[in-house]
């Protein structure tokens, strides 16, 4: 695997080494050894999935409060999303700094997101999967998020965004909270 640095303090694009042969190919999604290596966490816990049917429905911006804050490493299985991420870690250099990358199943890219970061997605098309391994037991009381919308990210999203939950639409607008 290699890892490259975003424009986002310890956020990491992962692009897989691949083997090819005639048959296709074969490449690790998953390595600790090579994860430590990198420095990055290797301490795994859940493995998420989500399916969502229709092309611009947002999903996000979210994250865990602290004590439960979880560091995810993301991957899109099928069609196509445009993943954006924000640091919401009043300490760092990149504080409410916020990075957009297209993921899909034809490009195999993953997304490393340390604790810290609000997480979410827009489809770009119909029927995507996208699969989180995450280093935190979902805790619904530690669920938090912000607005895909608010003015103080300013995110520049690539589609219209045509759907999107109540809950994720009623995120207030963001005061830097994260650690509470």
């Amino acid at each position: 695997m290699e890892f490259t640095k975003t424009s986002l303090n310890g956020a990491y694009l992962i692009e897989l080494e691949k083997r090819v042969d005639e048959r296709g190919f074969f490449a690790r999604t998953w390595c600790a050894d090579e994860f430590a290596k990198a420095q990055l966490k290797t301490n795994l816990v859940q493995q998420n999935m989500s399916f969502t049917q229709k092309a611009g429905t947002l999903r996000g911006l979210h994250f865990q409060k602290e004590p439960h804050a979880e560091t995810k490493v993301v991957r899109c299985t099928k069609g196509k999303i445009y993943d954006v991420i924000i640091d919401l870690r009043p300490e760092s250099a990149t504080h409410k700094q916020w990075f957009g990358i297209e993921l899909s199943a034809d490009n195999y890219k993953m997304l490393y997101i340390p604790e810290g970061f609000a997480h979410g997605f827009v489809t770009l098309e119909d029927n995507c999967e996208v699969t989180y391994l995450v280093t935190a037991f979902y805790t619904p009381s530690a669920d938090s998020g912000v607005r895909y919308n608010d003015p103080v990210f300013n995110i520049k999203w690539p589609v219209e965004v045509k759907y999107v939950s109540k809950k994720d639409k009623s995120f207030p607008d963001y005061v830097p909270s994260f650690r509470g």
